[in-house]
């Protein structure tokens, strides 16, 4: 574990730069001014869509009927603008993870290759359409489970255990290929991610954990439904520096190992050279 503590205070030193901290900026600009929009248009009427369609078909007896077993009767009353935030969360957990994943993570790659690994060879095994291919199957997987775990996240206790494992997964899987495709070759990504699956796994819940905090912004009840808007925007802000510390931390760490893996790799090669006679 001391490779991950080391990553990770690297990565905490690396976050208060200031070019770092401006990373945060243009996502989250972006991603505000996007759902801004998207909300102003669109909020409304899929509120007004759900009302009715549990109108329709009785689904706010039932929901009473739950709610009230578990003693959260009263939230009954914005069960629907609960229902549409929740549904939205995913979509806004994407696009801060794609404005950071495209604008954000190559400056982090060349603040950490420049500065800490200006040796380490660049063999480019990734690309950019197999960042944007793991980063939107994986997404897929991790909205489809969100949705399925939703109902536990209105109990406090499950949404530690639950929210920080999906995140982890998530992580885990879009980070450390980001992290590698630059310096890596594609055998070596590949080698690397099944050797260091541990290490990685441990990153992505612990940074699963962080991100699953912008969560609980959520579970204000009322509350959370009169402030919307800046609720919003507070969790995307919090997404978009969550996701850049993430992004140093994974990179820190893979980068070490890589250099490592190569070091290892050219001794092995070296003592199985035969010792040529000088003489």
């Amino acid at each position: 574990m001391r490779p991950v503590l080391i990553a990770f205070g690297r990565a905490v030193l690396s976050q208060l730069h200031f070019r770092m901290l401006l990373l945060t900026v243009l996502p989250f600009v972006l991603s505000v001014v996007l759902w801004g929009v998207l909300l102003w248009l669109g909020l409304q009427p899929m509120i007004d869509w759900l009302h009715a369609y549990f109108a329709e078909h009785g689904g706010f007896s039932v929901a009473g009927d739950v709610l009230g077993w578990f003693g959260l009767g009263a939230i009954k009353t914005v069960l629907v603008p609960l229902i549409a935030m929740w549904v939205l969360l995913p979509l806004m957990i994407l696009t801060a993870l794609i404005f950071v994943g495209t604008m954000a993570m190559p400056m982090i790659v060349r603040h950490v290759g420049n500065r800490h690994y200006p040796d380490l060879e660049r063999r480019r095994g990734g690309s950019v359409w197999g960042s944007v291919w793991i980063a939107i199957s994986s997404f897929i997987v991790f909205a489809v489970l969100w949705l399925i775990t939703l109902p536990l996240s209105m109990f406090p206790p499950l949404t530690f255990v639950v929210q920080p494992a999906l995140w982890g997964w998530l992580t885990y899987r879009v980070m450390a290929y980001d992290a590698l495709a630059e310096h890596a070759s594609a055998q070596e990504c590949k080698e690397l991610l099944y050797i260091h699956r541990w290490p990685l796994f441990v990153i992505g819940a612990i940074t699963g954990a962080m991100g699953a905090a912008p969560t609980l912004l959520w579970l204000g009840g009322a509350l959370s439904v009169i402030f919307f808007p800046v609720l919003a925007a507070g969790a995307i802000w919090l997404y978009v520096l969550v996701f850049v510390f993430t992004g140093l931390w994974f990179q820190y760490y893979c980068l070490e190992a890589l250099a490592q893996y190569r070091a290892l790799k050219a001794t092995r090669v070296d003592a199985s050279q035969p010792i040529k006679d000088i003489n």
